[in-house]
């Protein structure tokens, strides 16, 4: 008994201290999905996963990339993170179908270990202005210079084509995954995730200024999934989600100063204000468009209280419209207002506010029907004699009068003003 006590003990031991390998903070790889288009909500994931790596002290981290492109800014702010990272980091365009086009061609060339899966392309990475504006030539020159010694200096400092890096800036050439494997643009193509890690295994790296073999085989594979922040981050940053939030954030404000007490479009309209104005935080803002937006509601406001006969709210239309266009500025890659988006959000906000423009001046030109200004005009019967004064009956209702001209009771008469609470009245004659 005592012999299997001993074996036992033994056991759990050996299995506790396997346990215990397995679990080492140094032989785990974690997994970040980087899906859709690089922003700032993407980039802090990317960031906040690679060091959470560095302090686990992970064997490596795999970027599964698949993007069409985005912020300049946000593009340089991973790739940072990457160059000065201290653990291994590994980009992998997947799954097939994916694509690493503009702002991830860049973040490829960062990485320690570039790899595409069967059925991926890269390239197409031309800086594109964000806005409708237009760049002038010297500009786009510039930024197009900029970002092709960028793209090189990364292809290079990881012995990779820089010449084809060079040709995707500045002539937006796209290759497929064989073909970047055959220019040396990448370094491994994998099936899937698995495939990857038994290739890139045993291969040397230099880590901030260090050697290093990457050991991927049998190790803790580990995704670190995007929370709930990162995902309302990464929607919230996307232009065209900050302009519909804008739009509907003025809206809900306009319903609860039109209609003062009814609350909930009040507070929906300053939270959309609040969430719009904090992905202009992290979005390449031009404050101007902001003011000509914001002044756009100001004139359907006075349109209501000023009768200009539609001109208040041209002019709203028009400054609502150049608001929207000049929103952004140039400068940045990827990122814009869709004009699917902005075109219909004008023509709605615009034809909505030429609506009750149209009602606030048929009401105008109508004749008031209530108060005092609504009296005059109605006509009634004499209950006593006016000479001058007397009491008629008009509307349903006993009132004070005074007449211009003696009225018989029993005649006919009409209101021609209302003078404090009191009517003044004429007779009417038989025919009329």
């Amino acid at each position: 008994m005592k012999t299997i006590r001993v074996y036992l003990i033994i056991l759990i031991a050996l299995t506790a201290a396997w346990g215990t390998q397995a679990e080492a903070p140094g032989r785990r790889i974690y997994v970040l999905p980087a899906v859709g288009s690089i922003n700032p909500g993407l980039a802090e994931f990317v960031v906040a996963g690679i060091q959470k790596a560095e302090k686990a002290q992970a064997e490596a981290v795999v970027i599964q990339l698949d993007t069409p492109g985005g912020l300049d800014s946000s593009m340089r702010q991973i790739c940072q993170a990457i160059i000065n990272a201290k653990a291994p980091v590994i980009v992998y365009v997947s799954p097939r179908g994916g694509r690493a086009a503009s702002a991830g061609v860049l973040i490829t060339m960062a990485a320690h270990v570039a790899a595409m899966a069967p059925g991926t392309n890269i390239g197409a990475a031309h800086p594109v202005s964000v806005g409708m504006g237009k760049v002038d030539k010297v500009m786009g020159e510039k930024m197009v210079n900029d970002m092709a010694a960028y793209g090189r200096a990364l292809a290079e400092e990881r012995g990779r084509n820089a010449d084809w890096v060079d040709k995707a800036i500045r002539k937006s050439v796209s290759i497929s995954a064989p073909d970047a494997l055959k220019q040396k643009v990448i370094e491994v193509m994998a099936e899937n995730l698995e495939d990857l890690l038994r290739k890139v295994d045993g291969r040397r790296v230099m880590v901030a200024g260090k050697t290093l073999i990457l050991k991927t085989t049998g190790v803790v594979v580990e995704e670190i999934p995007e929370d709930l922040r990162t995902k309302v981050l990464k929607h919230i940053a996307d232009p065209n989600i900050a302009f519909i939030l804008m739009m509907l954030g003025l809206a809900g404000l306009y319903f609860e100063l039109a209609h003062p007490g009814v609350v909930l479009p009040g507070v929906v309209g300053a939270l959309c204000l609040l969430l719009a104005f904090f992905a202009f935080q992290t979005l390449p803002v031009n404050f101007i468009g902001i003011l000509l937006i914001i002044l756009a509601f100001i004139l359907f406001i006075l349109e209501f209280t000023v009768t200009s006969y539609g001109l208040l709210t041209v002019s709203g239309i028009a400054s609502l419209l150049l608001g929207s266009i000049m929103l952004f500025r140039g400068g940045e890659t990827g990122v814009d207002i869709s004009w699917g988006v902005l075109i219909p959000t004008v023509l709605i906000v615009s034809l909505f506010f030429i609506l009750v423009t149209g009602i606030v001046f048929r009401s105008h030109l109508r004749r008031s029907m209530t108060g005092a200004a609504g009296m005059v005009g109605e006509k009634g019967v004499a209950h006593t004699d006016l000479k001058p004064e007397g009491q008629v009956f008009i509307f349903g209702e006993y009132w004070h009068a005074v007449a211009r001209e003696p009225v018989a009771k029993g005649e006919a008469v009409e209101v021609v003003q209302v003078k404090d609470l009191k009517l003044v009245v004429k007779k009417v004659s038989s025919e009329q």
